[in-house]
């Protein structure tokens, strides 16, 4: 085939740089690679004045479809959108495509196939068209003619991926030109079309980058969205997070199962389980818990056709019921421990496919295809496959839900573990309480007996002090007589039950067994009479006094037993506990005592002593209970505090790391676009009228102005978050439980960043000034956490009484407030003198020595519990071994002086021979 320069016939020429500047505009205007493929056929097709130019592109499996086409007066069949079987095109030549950039053209009417390399064999680029002849195939002259086409042109499109990981191109597709009369195609056509091939190459690449960037900030944001859900402690919107993971993947359901508890969240469709199962979670099946055992961490499974895994045999009808077809599944794991497992359920999709003529799929196309007719296959129930992108995005969301249940956990056992410890403490307090109020009421009765000599009056204080206290129906005395029978001396009933005062017990009901048990000290209680093992007269008795528990503590005077002190519970049997049978014990002993109260008043005055030592004792160690209690919910509140601010911190430090990172690149890049904004504006003083009205529509001018600063005002603010969180890092401390050299000023330096918005200025008060005097100090050894607790509590207080001083003045004629801070070695340089001061209204002496007192409060309900600075000096004091001291006046201000060791002493145990 000859390639003369003007053949006869030949289409009007087209200018060939306009055309490449059209192609080349066309690309910068749009990243559409749709419409740029549409305009490039367009062109191209004018240019060569051939009946149809098209862009076929390669899919996975080999064969390909037609995505662009331009057609002249329809004088070809249209084939866009149609399909074609990867046997259409022979290996061999899809191989020269690609390793030599080989053009064929064909020439139906000769038979002859002209091939041009743009490559040599070793990859370089060859500085002549060189064209070969030779005889085409005639099945390939056959297949032309079927479509009516008379001369062909084809030449590959090749795309790299600038991200992969191999460096070689792949075939992408085909730039193809068919005409049906024949047509000779001039070397400089041929050229200038595998120009345009190769900016169309350009803009594949250019569209691929921008698909890919949408693509990683849509996932960017998903994280972002679920972030946010998970992270708002202390109401996590575990649920809400689900959904939108599940809305990302485009999934119809999904379910997060929490190991620890087995909690589960579920939206949208969900398997069933057989019946006897139904009430059961998926997750808890013995199938499931073997998948459990074997996850690993970012070990992300995607199970494509759920149908067809060979391990989903057993539970694959659960699903039958559903849409469900493939499922992604997430483990969470957190320092290698298994948290929990979030699962993606994925629809089937019907598919269908337009080919270009009927091809049989089972064997290999041998002869060419008689008709290009529209052939649609249709499939039901298709499996999607999980992308490599989707899996990425999977395993990031699993660390992020990972991070929230594990806070969220650690949350509610920070909350369980406070409220268990309020409850015990309130337990004991309770039992303490009561014990005080047994010993009151022993202390009553004792001192009653002292008062006065009369037994009965006594004995009947006993009963009627003690019934309320043991909150039973009736309470008596039982004096056993000299024949061993003996009556019902005192009582006291509540209710209206039957009187036992002055009934006498029947001899035959209570033999002389009884009376030698209960000399020896025996204490009976019976807390069901119908149930006891009692004589028949003894159950008959207590009947008639509609009794059914008793309680019955002897009464001993020397060697001789002289009574009995009795409980009755008349509505209900009652189970007696140990305290009851102790306290009325010792009620019986006091009767005892009130009975030979002339003869032994000496050894009842030291019951008295003893009995009031020990409520005094009592009521000091419920003080010291109610102290500790205090103590305790404090430090752990604080300890719980410290423990949000360093997650917060940690949590917080991670974007900002990130936002801070890429400010730089990002005021680069902005600086790099202006620079070439600039460059056009040089090269191109005259746009065209859109991009003036584009300029004058943005305001181009304050744009480019205004930019770096905005990029400016972000580095600022992010370099003032990271100040922040380092300081709520450093202020926390929770790695420093022990003693260690630091840097004070940093400590003092973080409680005031802290403290910054109390200081600051709003409608209410005037900023306060901190005036630093430091001087040039060592580190100091200490617990950095409790000094810095101590610098909260007086810095706090400081801002208070200037805060208050503005309230109750209320006029401008006070001096700006202020707080100087100090810091100064002794002149021993053995140890740090600290000295925190303000104006504020100061404190009388009266106040001033109690400021140190726990619980001890000059605020207002609700403002302060009086333990800050008893804290503070119990810290400076007992645990550093320093000073602590007040210097204060009313009008003239307080000042603090705080003064600690250099080195912290270490206690030494003395053991005395």
């Amino acid at each position: 085939m000859a390639f003369p320069d003007n053949p006869s016939g030949s289409p009007q020429t087209f200018n060939q740089e306009g055309l490449l500047h059209q192609i080349t505009n066309q690309i910068r205007r749009s990243l559409d690679l749709q419409e740029i493929l549409t305009a490039t056929v367009a062109e191209i097709r004018l240019f060569l004045g051939t009946d149809r130019v098209m862009v076929y592109q390669f899919d996975a499996d080999g064969s390909g479809e037609v995505i662009a086409e331009s057609i002249h007066q329809q004088r070809l069949p249209s084939l866009l959108r149609l399909h074609f079987p990867a046997d259409d095109i022979p290996q061999e030549a899809r191989e020269l495509f690609l390793s030599i950039r080989q053009r064929s053209i064909v020439d139906v009417t000769t038979g002859q196939i002209g091939l041009s390399p743009l490559q040599s064999i070793d990859g370089n680029s060859l500085e002549t068209e060189n064209i070969y002849y030779r005889q085409v195939d005639p099945c390939h002259i056959q297949y032309l003619k079927a479509m009516g086409v008379q001369s062909s042109l084809v030449m590959p499109i090749l795309h790299q991926d600038p991200g992969g990981q191999s460096a070689k191109p792949k075939l992408w597709g085909l730039l193809v030109s068919h005409h049906s009369q024949p047509r000779t195609i001039l070397k400089r056509e041929l050229k200038v079309v595998q120009q345009v091939a190769d900016q169309v190459a350009i803009a594949i690449a250019q569209s691929n980058l921008l698909t890919e960037a949408r693509a990683q900030q849509g996932r960017e944001a998903t994280i972002n969205r679920v972030t946010m859900l998970l992270h708002k402690l202390p109401t996590i919107q575990l649920q809400e997070a689900l959904e939108e993971v599940i809305a990302t993947f485009g999934g119809v359901g999904g379910r997060l199962y929490i190991d620890r508890n087995t909690e589960v969240y579920a939206w949208g469709e969900q398997p069933k389980l057989p019946y006897g199962l139904e009430n059961s979670i998926i997750e808890q099946h013995p199938v499931w818990q073997n998948w459990i055992a074997e996850f690993k961490p970012a070990n992300i499974w995607a199970i494509t056709d759920l149908y067809k895994e060979p391990r989903l045999r057993v539970l694959a009808p659960a699903f039958q019921s559903t849409q469900i077809r493939g499922i992604l599944l997430i483990p969470l794991h957190l320092r290698q421990n298994f948290i929990g497992v979030i699962s993606i359920f994925r629809p089937g999709f019907d598919s269908e496919i337009l080919w270009a003529g009927r091809h049989d799929q089972n064997q290999q196309q041998r002869l060419p295809r008689l008709s290009f007719e529209v052939w649609r296959e249709q499939k039901k129930g298709q499996a999607l496959e999980w992308k490599p992108e989707e899996i990425s995005l999977g395993e990031a969301l699993c660390y992020h839900f990972s991070i929230a249940i594990q806070q969220h956990q650690m949350y509610q056992q920070v909350q369980v573990l406070n409220t268990n410890l309020e409850y015990q403490v309130q337990e004991q307090t309770a039992e303490l309480e009561k014990s005080l109020l047994i010993t009151k009421v022993l202390k009553q009765v004792t001192e009653h007996i002292r008062s006065t000599l009369d037994l009965k009056t006594t004995l009947q204080t006993i009963v009627r002090e003690v019934r309320p206290l043991l909150n039973s129906d009736r309470m008596l005395i039982f004096q056993i007589g000299d024949e061993a029978n003996g009556q019902v001396i005192v009582e006291e009933i509540n209710g209206n039950w039957v009187s036992a005062l002055g009934m006498k017990a029947p001899p035959q009901c209570f033999p002389d067994e009884y009376s030698r048990l209960y000399f020896q000290g025996r204490v009976r209680a019976i807390n069901n009479v119908s149930t006891a093992s009692l004589s028949a007269c003894h159950q008959e008795f207590l009947q008639t006094l509609q009794v059914q528990a008793n309680l019955i503590v002897p009464i001993k005077i020397g060697t001789q037993l002289w009574g009995l002190l009795i409980a009755h519970q008349c509505d209900a049997p009652r189970n007696w506990q140990d305290a009851e049978i102790d306290f009325l014990r010792q009620l019986a002993d006091q009767a005892a005592i009130a009975i030979q109260q002339a003869q032994l008043y000496e050894q009842s005055c030291v019951a008295e002593a003893e009995a009031n030592a020990k409520a005094a004792q009592l009521e000091h160690t419920l003080h010291e209970l109610q102290e500790t209690q205090s103590k305790l919910i404090h430090s752990e509140k604080m300890s719980s505090l410290g423990q949000l601010v360093a997650g917060m911190a940690h949590e917080i430090n991670n974007p900002v790391n990130f936002i801070y990172g890429n400010l730089y690149h990002a005021s680069t890049y902005t600086q790099q676009l202006m620079e070439l904004l600039q460059l056009y504006q040089l090269h191109y003083p005259r746009p065209k009228k859109e991009i003036d009205l584009a300029t004058e529509a943005i305001d181009l001018d304050f744009l480019v102005e205004d930019l770096p600063k905005i990029m400016s005002s972000m580095q600022v603010g992010a370099d003032r978050i990271r100040s922040i969180v380092l300081s709520l890092r450093n202020f926390s401390r929770l790695d420093e439980a022990d003693n260690k050299p630091v840097d004070i000023h940093e400590g003092i330096e973080n409680t005031l960043l802290i403290l910054h918005h109390l200081l600051k200025s709003n409608v209410h008060f005037t900023a306060i000034e901190v005036i630093k005097d430091y001087g040039n100090l060592p580190r100091v050894e200490c617990y950095a956490g409790q000094m810095n607790q101590v610098f909260m509590n007086v810095l706090t207080n400081a801002i208070d009484a200037l805060e208050e001083n503005r309230k109750i003045e209320g006029n401008n004629s006070l001096p700006s407030p202020k707080i100087w801070i100090s810091t100064r070695l002794s002149i021993d340089k053995l140890r740090l003198l600290i000295r925190i001061a303000d104006n504020g209204p100061g404190m009388t002496e009266v106040v001033r020595k109690r400021i140190f007192d726990p619980f001890y409060t000059t605020k207002s309900v609700g403002k302060g519990t009086g333990l800050g600075l008893a804290i503070s000096y119990q810290i400076v004091v007992e645990n550093h071994g320093g000073l602590m001291e007040c210097i204060s006046e009313p009008s003239k201000g307080t000042e603090f002086w705080i003064e600690i060791p250099i080195k912290l002493l270490r206690k030494v145990n003395v053991t005395e021979d």
